[in-house]
């Protein structure tokens, strides 16, 4: 019998990841982030709970892009006022906030709405390779190797799916017979 297990608001845990750009594509970092913050790497998915983990970018200002896309990405922000488009090339935003690039390009690959919101808050992009965030980490270390530790010394019989109501159909006994 196969069952569906949902997960409960309690069950939920958030790792931190570290991914490093130097060097690296835009479109590879800001999908394996997208990957992380939404959770999708976990068995636990649900594609209506925030169930994914903190990710922290570090080294944003030496990510890359292939071909002419440094000339033919655009940044666009309007005022709200007539008039009021404002326009920067991948260049002229990157020159100034590298972050901002990274950050644009992981929004993108989000759901919109209140749930892409709240996960978009669980990144952080750093231009360098300095982060405040190592005892995040550890202790996210220390979480998982708990987790692990738990999960070996349950034996593998004690995890049965419980029934959900009895069964409908009147059990007839061998006396009435």
């Amino acid at each position: 019998m196969n069952t569906t297990v949902r997960i409960k608001a309690s069950e939920i845990y958030k790792d931190w990841h570290v991914i490093d750009a130097a060097g690296r594509p835009l479109g590879r970092v800001a999908t394996e982030a997208a990957i992380l913050l939404r959770g999708k790497h976990k068995p636990t998915f649900e594609p209506h709970l925030d169930d994914g983990d903190f990710v922290i970018i570090i080294n944003a200002g030496q990510v890359r892009v292939t071909g002419r896309k440094s000339e033919q990405i655009r940044y666009r922000r309007h005022s709200g006022y007539p008039g009021g488009l404002r326009t920067r090339t991948y260049e002229e935003q990157f020159a100034r906030y590298p972050e901002r690039v990274l950050e644009k390009a992981v929004w993108g690959m989000l759901p919109k709405g209140p749930l892409g919101e709240a996960v978009f808050k669980h990144l952080k992009v750093y231009k360098g390779p300095n982060h405040p965030h190592q005892s995040q980490i550890a202790g996210s270390q220390k979480a998982k190797e708990a987790r692990e530790s738990a999960a070996a010394s349950t034996e593998p019989g004690a995890m049965k799916a419980r029934r959900l109501r009895p069964l409908s159909v009147p059990q007839s006994t061998a006396e009435e017979e």
